[in-house]
């Protein structure tokens, strides 16, 4: 009788252990080793300076959400030139750290920044704020994306149905306004572009 060992050379314990020894140790990715994960996982996963996270499966409030914003802004940019696209995509920030923004938009589609595997850059992002962790967008994303260089950053709210518009100034954000129900939050980097607060978050009941 064969003498069984510790995992049979083809279960899933055997591959677990061998994806342990290949994988880097948090604190030792690199760019090219994130990439690799993400371009073969379904999962959200950011990357910081040598460390992946893992973000939580968005709600459908969350989605129903996001898709009537993408409906608002790809509505204002595709005449324009423009271009919009929702999460998962990733936005390289700078050497060592990528984002997955809820949206981000390039006011012009023939910007060098729009890239197929990954983005370089962008006008304008968006984040819809997570149950699980609110201080990661509204303040963490806050300081990523200023150091990113995006000129505007919108913080969708549920909790409080608010909507924050940040515009960059020097090197941090600036508020242009917090926008509550009954009211249009507005864009200063997209001339004329608004979006009515209620119908943003009625949006999860409606099914928009």
């Amino acid at each position: 009788m064969t003498r069984m060992t510790d995992h049979a050379p083809n279960s899933q314990e055997a591959l677990n252990a061998l994806l342990c020894d290949i994988l880097p140790r948090q604190g030792a990715w690199t760019d090219d080793a994130y990439l690799w994960l993400t371009d073969r996982s379904r999962r959200l996963i950011e990357f910081t300076d040598g460390r992946v996270e893992e973000l939580p499966i968005p709600t459908s409030t969350h989605q129903a959400i996001l898709a009537f914003l993408h409906v608002l802004f790809r509505a204002y940019l595709r005449p324009r030139g423009g271009i919009v696209m929702f999460s998962a995509l990733r936005l390289r920030i700078r050497e060592g750290k990528f984002r997955e923004p809820d949206i981000l938009l390039l006011r012009d589609s023939s910007d060098h920044r729009y890239q197929d595997r990954y983005w370089l850059g962008a006008d304008l992002v968006v984040e819809v704020v997570s149950p699980d962790d609110p201080q990661r967008d509204l303040v963490e994303k806050r300081a990523d994306y200023a150091e990113g260089g995006i000129p505007e950053y919108w913080i969708v709210d549920p909790r409080d149905e608010t909507i924050t518009v940040l515009v960059l100034r020097g090197n941090a954000y600036v508020e242009h306004g917090v926008f509550s129900r009954g009211a249009a939050a507005t864009s200063l980097l997209l001339e004329g572009f608004s979006a009515d607060v209620s119908a943003v978050f009625d949006a999860p009941e409606s099914g928009a």
